[in-house]
């Protein structure tokens, strides 16, 4: 379904920005003049780890002995964590409560990108100059798992996140039990187009292979990104995709690449050329339009009617942090129904605190004007808080490793690179 331009503001409780400029997550709900509007999800799920989990040994004898440091150096995305001006109110809190000083890096703009530039230090153990990073689902996360890169996390310093996360944030299929993550945010993956180009509503991924756009659509780079939404064209559920359903969406994708369809395979330089009107229809992610339209540009966005993709973002600590205790301690402050109340309200992702709805609808009661609006809007929006029933039309990646990883990027991967 296609959301008008004044309703995209909701969408970002479902996307993970890449936005530009100072507007801060509060302004954008402002600038975007809001609407209770609804969008009819059509997205889902997340995936699973390969390697067995460690013996408890194991996590003792990493854990024994180590001590805070008073010190955490900490990679994130751009626009992921409250900032008002230069300052970030949740880290300088954290220090002032823990005593830990955070030195802060919007380090990571793609997972394929970080996980190429981290690979090599962490094959030769050595440190990346980080001891808490987030990654997304998927074959980069399960990548790092499956090699030994990441951290198994001691629970029993992690007390908050046992009392306050959701159901659906705690022994998630990619990794069970939450050995080596913890979640951040989550959101999904739909479809963008400029409506200065295109007259009619985009509803669906088939939408992305009409001649009518040839050489204005724009596909993603991610090879389980446009995977999935080849595989949700043909009415495959991708978590559950075989081979041969790879074979067959390959292909697909293949013959809108040599139809033409296709402009280019984007990273995170898709919205610019969507505002330009370099392509008209794009996969995209919501937060970036969001963004767009907060600045005044006229784009709509579509979860679509076979399907989008789901994700979780979650914090890991790689094998050579200098400072592990201080990155847990982290990991676990920020599920403290306030703290992940504050993010919610700056970020607008599906927070992974159920107590945090409550909370902004407290925040709400008590604020005035323009932010009382906002926060009753966020609260009650589904895209922030989705009901059950609309998290079961969500779809995942799909969980790779070994011989099966290797297959599924030697299918998709000509499609993009070649």
């Amino acid at each position: 379904m296609s959301t008008p331009a004044h309703d995209a503001a909701l969408l970002r409780g479902l996307t993970r920005p890449r936005a530009r400029g100072p507007l801060t997550r509060r302004d954008a709900l402002r600038a975007a003049g809001l609407s209770a509007a609804g969008l009819g999800l059509a997205a889902c799920g997340v995936q699973g780890r390969t390697t067995a989990p460690p013996e408890k040994d194991a996590v003792a004898e990493y854990w024994t002995g180590k001590q805070q440091n008073g010190t955490l150096r900490f990679a994130n995305w751009p626009l992921y964590i409250d900032k008002a001006g230069k300052r970030y109110p949740t880290l300088e809190r954290f220090t002032r409560d823990t005593g830990i000083r955070v030195t802060y890096r919007e380090a990571i703009q793609d997972n394929p990108s970080w996980f190429g530039k981290i690979q090599p230090q962490l094959a030769a153990n050595q440190d990346i100059g980080y001891d808490l990073m987030v990654m997304t689902n998927g074959i980069h996360l399960g990548r790092a798992m499956a090699l030994g890169y990441l951290v198994p996390l001691d629970h029993s310093r992690l007390p908050t996140f046992a009392a306050n996360a959701g159901p659906r944030f705690k022994d998630p299929a990619y990794d069970p039990g939450n050995v080596y993550t913890v979640p951040w945010q989550s959101g999904i993956t739909g479809i963008a187009y400029n409506p200065k180009y295109v007259d009619e509503e985009i509803t669906r991924i088939a939408d992305l292979w009409n001649p009518r756009y040839k050489g204005k659509v724009g596909m993603m780079v991610d090879t389980q990104d446009i995977a999935n939404f080849a595989l949700l064209s043909l009415g495959v559920d991708p978590e559950y995709a075989t081979e041969a359903d790879w074979r067959r969406a390959a292909a697909r994708l293949q013959e809108q690449r040599d139809a033409g369809i296709v402009r280019k395979y984007y990273e995170n330089d898709y919205v610019d050329a969507l505002v330009r009107g370099d392509v008209w229809v794009c996969m995209a992610w919501s937060g970036d339009i969001f963004q767009q339209v907060a600045e005044g540009q006229d784009l709509r966005f579509t979860v679509p009617l076979e399907g989008g993709t789901i994700w979780t973002d979650n914090m890991c600590v790689p094998k050579t942090a200098r400072n592990p205790v201080d990155a847990l301690t982290f990991m676990d402050y920020v599920y403290r129904p306030p703290v992940a109340t504050a993010l919610a309200e700056y970020i607008n992702y599906i927070p992974p605190v159920p107590a945090t709805q409550d909370l902004i609808r407290k925040d709400a009661a008590g604020a005035d004007g323009e932010d009382r609006e906002s926060l009753k809007l966020l609260a009650g929006s589904p895209l922030i808080f989705p009901a059950a029933a609309d998290l079961a039309r969500l779809r995942t990646y799909q969980t790779l490793s070994g011989t099966s990883e290797k297959v599924f990027e030697r299918i998709f991967q000509p499609v993009t690179q070649g």
